[in-house]
């Protein structure tokens, strides 16, 4: 018999009543009923109800070991009594007589429990982790997002594409955020930067002739953590194609992101067919944000003309000021008690605006308070502009331009929210696509870059010389799941003389830009096909196929909010002779002054 075991906890069966087996695994938990100790034995695979009879050898070595020690049972298959029959278990049949138990290592008390669904902090949790990731829920998730990065590598082997490895040290980057340095200590002074993406290294893969390359990539950025957003480190799906257009990388990898998602969906639905695109400019109009969850049938509209010259004079200054007046559907609303619109009404103000002003249409007409202050032929317009019945209600969003989209679009969310009308259990995918290639920076006025800097112009060099910058969309698209961004793409600017134009609208000058991309500009001199890719994020895909709010519930071994590993003590000080190795000093900021107390 082997020494620690002949099968898994997961696996035996009604079948294997009789046999005498040999399982190893942790101590879930124990439940002593009397002249009957209990043991749950855990392992990667599943679980097995271990029975010890009072009196028995192994009685008293059971009745001392700890929850999580590691132990190793050798005993007898019995069926389970008729009422003690498990059906949760797949081995709910079955429990084991243990004849001998050896301990393999003892566990001391645990700083957190693994059996049960109590929550703990997750400080403790982090710094527990290799604790933490016994535990059913998130030893699943790990599960699911190894299984779905295999699902993705063959599927993406399946569509002709091979994987390539890229650099991991490698130059600096303006790709949005803070690099990672690395001193260089044969070179001082000099660093690496670990990639933000390995964006410059795909798109050379297309000029040396690879054709298809996909890499399931770490990516490294020096950036706050958020719910959707992992400090540190991530991993996505890099791929690049030759020879596309937009449509062809679309046509692509939405049945590889679809098959993976209808893989793993459990029951949920998943779009059918082609990924919806959404342009831009429409995504803000009608969703208040370019990551639109399309659960969600709420459609803004704008109605700032109605409100322009009416006698509500508030939205009607802001129409005459420049501004803008949003509407957002609410159906079925005007059923709700006052208390409904007070509710909305103070979230609004806690979210930093003024209130949410609105109307009601019944069968007799529009009634509220900016109803009784607007004229009817323009309430009756508003409601024709939003497709509104009686019955119905419509909220307003106004000010400038941006910070109404923004805002329309919180009130649509919370809409979806409060009237159930945001679709359950299903993944719903778009393309936002027709980014603005510039944008005016708010601090400087300047015109710089809105997407990636690499993308191509719409309308090419003719564009650039002849347009506004402001008005000149890009190749560059999104992909969106739930309101989620996914990924970024675009078709790669592949010639150097529209490179140097781009970036010197957006104020590079042409040395700079050598200097900075000297490597991908010099390549594309010497034959670059056209070419374009995208970046699906791998931790968001797999949390949202896990259904968790939080990414750090889909990564092995995450950083915290602040960017620390609790557990391994990074980042960490190190020695002044590593330092003096390595060419640098260290100058820390002044400590800031502790308040007196009094």
């Amino acid at each position: 018999m082997h020494a620690y075991r002949t099968h898994t906890a997961g696996a035996l069966r009604a079948s294997d009543a009789g046999s005498t087996v040999r399982l190893s695994g942790w101590v879930h938990a124990k439940r002593d009923h009397g002249g009957l100790l209990f043991i749950d034995l855990r392992d990667h695979y599943g679980l097995t109800q271990c029975v010890f009879a009072a009196g028995s050898p192994a009685f008293a070595a059971a009745d001392a070991v700890r929850p999580e020690s590691v132990i190793t049972v050798t005993g007898q298959v019995v069926p389970r009594e008729a009422g003690t029959v498990n059906p949760k278990l797949p081995t709910g049949e079955i429990e084991l007589k243990v004849a001998d138990l050896v301990v393999q290592s003892a566990a001391e008390v645990l700083p957190m429990q693994v059996a049960g669904d109590e929550k703990f902090p997750e400080d403790i949790r982090l710094r527990y982790r290799f604790i933490d990731l016994r535990r059913d829920k998130l030893h699943r998730n790990m599960v699911l997002r190894a299984k779905v990065i295999a699902s993705i590598r063959q599927r993406m082997i399946a569509a002709g594409f091979i994987e390539y490895q890229t650099p991991i040290l490698t130059a600096s980057s303006p790709e949005g955020a803070r690099d990672f340095l690395v001193p260089a200590r044969m070179h001082p002074g000099k660093f690496y930067a670990l990639p933000q993406a390995p964006q410059q290294f795909k798109q050379l893969l297309m000029v040396a002739g690879f054709d298809r390359y996909f890499q399931i990539a770490p990516c490294f950025r020096d950036e706050a953590s958020r719910a959707d957003r992992s400090p540190g480190e991530f991993y996505q799906l890099d791929f690049e194609m030759s020879y596309v257009t937009q449509e062809d990388v679309f046509a692509t990898i939405e049945p590889v992101i679809a098959g993976v998602f209808r893989e793993f969906a459990e029951g949920r639905a998943v779009t059918e067919g082609a990924f919806p695109r959404i342009p831009y400019d429409t995504a803000m109009l009608e969703f208040g944000s370019d990551k639109p969850d399309l659960r969600n049938p709420i459609r803004i509209a704008d109605v700032t003309a109605q409100f322009a010259g009416s006698g509500f004079g508030l939205f009607a200054r802001i129409a005459a000021s420049g501004g803008v007046v949003r509407a957002i559907p609410a159906p079925g609303a005007g059923s709700h008690p006052r208390s409904f619109f007070d509710k909305l009404n103070d979230w609004a103000k806690a979210e930093g605006a003024g209130g949410l002003g609105y109307i009601v249409y019944d069968a007799e007409g529009p009634k509220g308070p900016i109803a009784r202050n607007l004229e009817p032929d323009r309430a009756e317009a508003i409601r024709v502009a939003c497709g509104l019945k009686p019955g119905d209600a419509v909220f307003f969003a106004a000010g400038k331009r941006d910070e109404a989209a923004k805002f329309a679009g919180a009130v649509r969310t919370r809409l979806g929210e409060e009237l159930g009308l945001t679709e359950k259990n299903a993944f719903r995918f778009c393309w936002i696509t027709d980014f603005p290639m510039y944008e005016l920076n708010e601090e400087t006025h300047l015109i710089d870059f809105s997407h990636n800097p690499f993308s191509m112009p719409q309308g090419g060099l003719e564009a650039l010389n002849g347009q506004d910058p402001l008005t000149i969309k890009a190749f560059q698209y999104d992909i969106v799941c739930n309101g989620i961004e996914l990924s970024s793409g675009a078709i790669r600017n592949h010639r150097p003389d529209i490179m140097l134009r781009a970036f010197e609208i957006a104020g590079y000058k042409a040395e700079d830009v050598e200097a900075r991309f000297g490597g991908m500009l010099n390549a594309f001199r010497y034959g670059a096909p056209p070419h374009g890719g995208s970046a699906p994020g791998i931790d968001r895909m797999v949390m949202l196929l896990a259904d968790e709010p939080n990414i750090r519930e889909v990564i092995l071994f995450p950083l915290n909010q602040q960017g620390e590993d609790l557990m391994m003590g990074a980042p960490a000080e190190i020695t002044p002779a590593r330092l003096k190795e390595l060419s640098l000093k260290i100058d820390l900021p002044p400590a800031k002054p502790r308040a007196s107390g009094h």
